[in-house]
């Protein structure tokens, strides 16, 4: 059994949800809607880049707390022509003014989570236009015909999405989030048809001007007023000098599989040290999904946490040992101070020797490029605030900061905050067999672990991989596990020391995530699959 099985019992997929397969082109998103967008680009003959570009850009509109013009994007892209990887960092940087003196100065202790003063430059636009010009084959202006016209002329609202839209409309206290995002003044019931005329013709003016619009034209004004008018750091230097960084991604090496991060500062890196440290365990022998294989990738990622706590940081702002924490050494050292049978109440960061919303989608073409990308507002409508006259909802990133000075994420004019959202992408023997993402804030890196192994460590095929029951860690000694896996093993984790939480216990910090996944045979052959903790789908020609 393995990643190109199809394990069934009698006539019925263990996991619920048959794989698509394909090769001419394939998309996988959280939204029907959106992935149907992406096919059509395929079909069109648009690429994996045009296809994914068009997909978040519509999930903007069908999923619109999760992400949107106004949040950040990251992508992993394979390059099949020149068979490489390329990572994109489009998250956006502090404004110039934003400064820890500033905050204080402002009443704050620590980084608001709301608020005018959560927000930084928003970067997902930058992003996508950078993207295009690289690696893509059609005009924005086309990409964005599918979100116009949801906009414009509406979409009934889907089931999770609604359930998502009301647990989430609670969060939007000013009247002109509250007007936009409403239905009759409350949050939208499934099949609700919903428009948004104004985010429609802010499409359209970033169809006609580019990027450029937002970052420097007269949407870029819109964004200025509404912060000053809030007392707000942003200002039209901080849009008109961001830039998206084209970045080398990160890697580890998993039992002969290499997986494919982001470096800082996304969380990615604690996705590569709690594999490196579970790489030091015999995960097969103790049973994957069983209580000690789940014991010792929870205390895995406990470590890799305490990690990601101490060292992940803006790079450009601060010098971050991201080579020394993934060295083979450094994960034996960790992993050393795992007791296999008892939990640990909290972890530490260790020393070296001297010397949340969001959106993940993945897309392939025929031509063997694929994209794995992540685009988020990160809370559901970000920040709260939503630009006048625009539909715009603005991210609110700037939470991600510290406002310790000693701490390398400590908040700093024209910095990027820690970041969760991660796409990945698993390779091996030099060529992507799996481009993937976990969406849901803390839970993303954990995630990620916990779809690697069930890959290599229990030979599950990709819908199995993420659809299976995963715990989500919280802090100190406390897990969260979703009901079929907490009646599997809740109670011998419990024996173990460690806490177990319910499902409820995780909603607040990403639940237990939504993935999607495209595996990629050795003829070329698409086998897609979709998280059925969300609307979408996934679907190939």
């Amino acid at each position: 059994m393995g990643l190109f099985d199809s394990p069934r019992t009698d006539t019925v997929p263990m996991s619920g949800r048959s794989m698509v397969l394909a090769r001419g082109g394939m998309a996988c998103t959280s939204q029907p809607l959106a992935t149907a967008a992406a096919v059509d680009v395929l079909r069109g003959g648009g690429n994996a880049i045009d296809a994914a570009v068009c997909a978040v850009v519509t999930l903007g509109v069908v999923e619109p707390f999760m992400t949107g013009v106004g949040g950040d994007c990251f992508m992993l892209i394979w390059d099949a022509e020149s068979g490489a990887l390329h990572g994109l960092n489009g998250s956006g940087r502090a404004p110039a003014a934003a400064t820890v003196e500033a905050l204080r100065e402002r009443g704050y202790d620590d980084m608001p989570n709301l608020g005018i003063h959560s927000v930084t430059v928003p970067g997902a636009v930058d992003a996508w236009s950078q993207a295009l010009e690289r690696f893509g084959s059609q005009p924005l202006s086309r990409l964005l015909e599918p979100a116009i016209g949801y906009a414009r002329e509406g979409f009934p609202v889907s089931e999770i999405v609604s359930h998502q839209w009301q647990l989430a409309f609670a969060l939007l206290g000013e009247e002109e989030a509250q007007r936009v995002f409403s239905v009759e003044g409350r949050a939208p019931e499934v099949g609700d048809v919903v428009r948004f005329p104004e985010l429609a013709t802010t499409l359209e003016s970033i169809a006609r001007g580019g990027a450029d619009e937002l970052y420097r034209g007269a949407l870029a004004d819109r964004l200025v007023a509404a912060s000053e008018s809030r007392g707000g750091f942003l200002r039209a230097a901080d849009l008109a000098e961001h830039s998206s960084t084209w970045v080398e991604p990160i890697s580890a090496d998993y039992r002969g599989y290499e997986l494919f991060e982001i470096p800082p500062n996304g969380q990615g890196l604690a996705a590569l040290l709690a594999l490196n440290i579970l790489e030091c365990f015999d995960v097969e022998g103790a049973g994957p999904r069983t209580a000690a294989a789940l014991h010792l990738m929870i205390e895995a990622v406990k470590l890799a946490y305490a990690d990601r706590g101490r060292w992940v940081a803006d790079p450009e702002h601060a010098r971050l040992p991201v080579d020394e924490l993934l060295t083979k050494d450094y994960a034996q050292g960790r992993a050393a101070s795992i007791d296999p049978a008892k939990a640990r109440k909290s972890a530490a960061p260790g020393e070296f020797r001297a010397g949340v919303d969001t959106t993940y989608l993945t897309t392939a073409d025929a031509r063997g490029n694929v994209v794995s990308l992540i685009n988020s507002l990160y809370y559901p409508f970000g920040s709260g605030v939503v630009v006048e006259g625009t539909g715009i909802a603005l991210h609110n990133r700037g939470y991600g900061f510290s406002l310790n000075p000693e701490h390398p994420n400590c908040i700093a004019p024209r910095k990027r905050p820690f970041h969760t959202i991660i796409p990945a992408m698993l390779m091996r023997h030099g060529r992507p067999i799996l481009s993937f993402g976990v969406m849901g804030g803390d839970m993303q890196a954990q995630g990620h672990l916990q779809v690697v192994s069930n890959v290599v460590d229990a030979g599950m095929n990709a819908q199995d991989a993420i659809s299976a029951p995963r715990f989500h860690y919280l802090e100190a000694d406390r897990v969260a596990l979703e009901s079929e896996l907490d009646a599997q093993v809740g109670s011998d984790l419990a024996a173990r020391g460690h806490q177990v939480l319910g499902a409820d216990a995780a909603l607040l910090r990403g639940g237990f995530g939504g993935a999607q996944a495209i595996a990629i045979d050795d003829e070329g052959t698409y086998w897609g699959a979709s998280d059925p903790r969300k609307d979408g789908n996934a679907a190939g020609y």
